[in-house]
C-alpha cells in the first residue's frame, strides 16, 4: 500500500496550500513507494512562520529538559530500527546493514547533541579596564534552514537538525526529493514523539521541478539566520551563493573524489578488505566513498589480484535480501550515469578488471578500472556509484600528488602498518578528514566533519557543530564606574 504524507508544519501534518502532491519512487522496483505533499513558496513562508514563532520559547527551555528530549528521541530511533530498515530499503534501496548503521549513528548523533546542551559554552576574557569582566557568550541564531540528502538518510537527516536544535534554534528542513520520508519526515516523527514542542522542527517536501525555487525562497526569508546543506558540489555552489547573497553563514558538506592509499608497508589482506568497504559500501553512494585506490608498486600485483577477486564475488540485487552488498542506485538514471562514465573511460583507453557492462535497472555492477587517462570524465568526476580506479605509485611523493589531483578534499584513507609513516603522508593530503590505517568512510558524532576545497566548508559534529549554529557575542560587565575623557 502506497504511503501518503503531508507537510509537517507547526507540529501538525498539513497538505500543501495548493493541494498538489508528488511521487516518491522505489529505486529497485520502479513502483510508487509514497506520495508526499508538493510545497510551494507559500508553504515555505508558513513553515518559517511556525519556526520563528516557536524560537523564543524553545531557546528558553531549561537545558536538562531539552536534553531529555534528545535522549528519548535517540531511544525511539533505535526502537524503530526495523521500521527504518524497511523504509530505507523501499525508498532509497538501502541494504539492511547500511540501514542499521544509519539507525545507530543517527541515534548517537542525537545523544551527542543532548550532551552538548549541558556542556560549557563560552569563555571568560581578559579585560582592558579595571574592575571589568569580559565574556564570550554563544547564543542561538534563530531559524535555521536545513537541507538533507537521500544517500545516508537517517544519519544526514539527523545531522542536519541535531546541533541546530541543541543550540536552541528552530529548523525548517527540506529533505531530498528522493527520500522525503527517511531523511525528513521520519526524523521529525521521532523528535515529535520524543516531546519536541510544536514548530521547533518543520519539514517541507516538494516536487523536484520546484526544488530550486523552494530552496531560494527558504534561504531568502529574512527570519532564516543560518543554512546547512549536504549534497553535490554543483548544488552546494548554488546554496552557498544564495546564503552569501543574504549574508547568512552556511555549513556546506559537498562531494568527494576520495583516495585510499595503500603504502608499501601495508598488510595486503587488510588493505583489500578496507578498500572494498570504502568503495562499495552502499553501492558507492557515500560522499566519502573511495573513488580511487592508489597502491604502491611493490604490492600492486598481489593487491590487484585479491581485490578484483573479492569485488567480483560481492552479492548484488534486491536490498531486501540480507546478503546483498551492491544494491540499487537511487534510480535507473543514476545507474546509466555511472555506466556512461565507465564507457567513456574505456573508450579512451581504460581497462576493465571487474564488472563493467550495462546496469540491470538501478543496479550497476561492481566495477574496477585501471589505466584511466586524465581526459576521461571519470578521472575528475565523482562516480557516486560502485566504481573505482586502481593506480600504482612508486614513492610517497607520487602518492600525495595523485591523491591531491582533484578539486575536492573531503576524506582519505591511508593503509599502513607504520603509524608514523602514515601520519607523515596524512599531513600532506589536502582533505578535511584523513584516517591512518583505515579507509575513507567513517563518521563519529563528536568529531569535526567536513571538507576542504570544493568539498565545502564549515563543520558538523561535536562542539564545532554547535558553534556553526550559534552566534558568539562579546558581553562586558563593569563592576565600577568607568572614567571618560570628557
Amino acid at each position: 500500500m502506497t504511503i501518503a504524507r503531508d507537510l509537517f508544519i507547526g507540529g501538525k501534518d498539513v497538505p500543501a496550500r495548493s493541494g498538489r502532491t508528488t511521487r516518491d519512487v522505489a529505486p529497485y522496483t520502479g513502483e510508487v513507494y509514497a506520495t508526499v505533499a508538493a510545497a510551494g513558496v507559500e508553504d515555505v513562508t508558513l513553515a518559517v512562520d511556525a519556526a520563528d514563532s516557536a524560537f523564543e520559547d524553545w531557546a528558553a527551555v531549561r537545558p536538562f529538559a531539552r536534553r531529555a528530549i534528545f535522549l528519548k528521541a535517540a531511544d525511539l530511533l533505535e526502537e524503530r530500527g526495523e521500521q527504518a530498515a524497511e523504509l530505507m530499503a523501499g525508498e532509497v534501496g538501502g541494504t539492511r546493514p547500511w540501514a542499521y548503521f544509519n539507525v545507530a549513528l543517527a541515534a548517537d548523533m542525537l545523544r551527542e547533541a543532548a550532551a552538548s546542551i549541558t556542556a560549557p559554552r563560552g569563555e571568560v576574557l581578559s579585560a582592558q579596564e579595571d574592575g571589568a569582566l569580559g565574556l564570550a557568550v554563544r547564543e542561538p541564531v534563530g531559524v535555521v534552514a536545513a537541507f538533507s540528502p537521500w544517500n545516508a538518510p537517517l544519519i544526514l537527516g539527523a545531522r542536519a537538525v541535531a546541533a541546530a536544535l541543541a543550540a536552541g534554534n528552530t529548523v525548517v528542513l527540506k529533505p531530498s526529493e528522493n527520500a522525503p520520508l527517511a531523511c525528513g519526515l521520519f526524523i521529525a516523527d521521532v523528535l515529535r514523539d520524543a516531546g519536541l514542542p510544536d514548530g521547533v522542527i518543520n519539514v517541507i517536501t516538494n516536487d523536484p521541478a520546484d526544488g530550486a525555487g523552494i530552496a531560494e525562497a527558504l534561504i531568502a526569508d529574512p527570519r532564516v539566520r543560518a543554512v546547512n546543506f549536504t549534497g553535490s558540489t554543483g548544488v552546494g555552489r548554488i546554496i552557498g551563493t544564495h546564503a552569501a547573497r543574504h549574508l547568512k553563514p552556511a555549513v556546506l558538506e559537498l562531494g568527494g573524489k576520495n583516495a585510499v592509499i595503500v603504502l608499501d608497508d601495508a598488510d595486503v589482506d587488510y588493505a583489500v578488505d578496507a578498500a572494498v568497504f570504502a568503495v562499495f559500501m552502499n553501492a558507492g553512494q557515500i560522499c566519502m566513498s573511495g573513488d580511487r585506490v592508489l597502491v604502491h608498486e611493490s604490492l600492486a600485483e598481489e593487491f590487484t589480484r585479491k581485490f578484483v577477486a573479492k569485488v567480483t564475488a560481492l552479492p548484488s540485487g534486491s536490498p531486501m535480501e540480507p546478503a546483498t552488498v551492491i544494491g540499487p542506485l537511487i534510480g535507473p538514471e543514476a545507474a546509466q550515469r555511472v555506466a556512461a562514465l565507465v564507457r567513456d573511460a574505456v573508450d579512451k583507453g581504460a581497462t576493465v578488471l571487474a564488472g563493467g557492462g550495462e546496469p540491470d535497472g538501478a543496479v550497476h555492477p561492481a566495477t574496477v578500472l585501471t589505466d584511466v587517462p586524465e581526459n576521461a570524465d571519470l578521472h575528475y568526476t565523482e562516480a557516486f556509484g560502485p566504481v573505482c580506479v586502481l593506480r600504482r605509485f612508486s614513492t610517497d611523493d607520487e602518492a600525495v600528488t595523485l591523491a591531491n589531483d582533484t578539486d575536492n578534499g573531503l576524506s582519505a584513507g591511508i593503509i599502513t602498518e607504520n603509524g608514523s609513516h602514515g601520519l607523515r603522508v596524512a599531513r600532506r593530503v589536502k582533505t578535511g578528514i584523513v584516517h591512518v590505517n583505515d579507509q575513507s568512510v567513517a563518521d563519529e558524532p563528536q568529531a569535526p566533519f567536513g571538507g576542504f576545497k570544493a568539498s565545502g566548508y564549515g563543520r558538523f559534529g561535536g562542539r564545532w557543530g554547535l558553534e556553526a549554529f550559534s552566534n558568539t557575542r562579546w558581553v562586558t560587565l563593569a563592576t565600577q564606574h568607568a572614567h571618560y575623557p570628557f
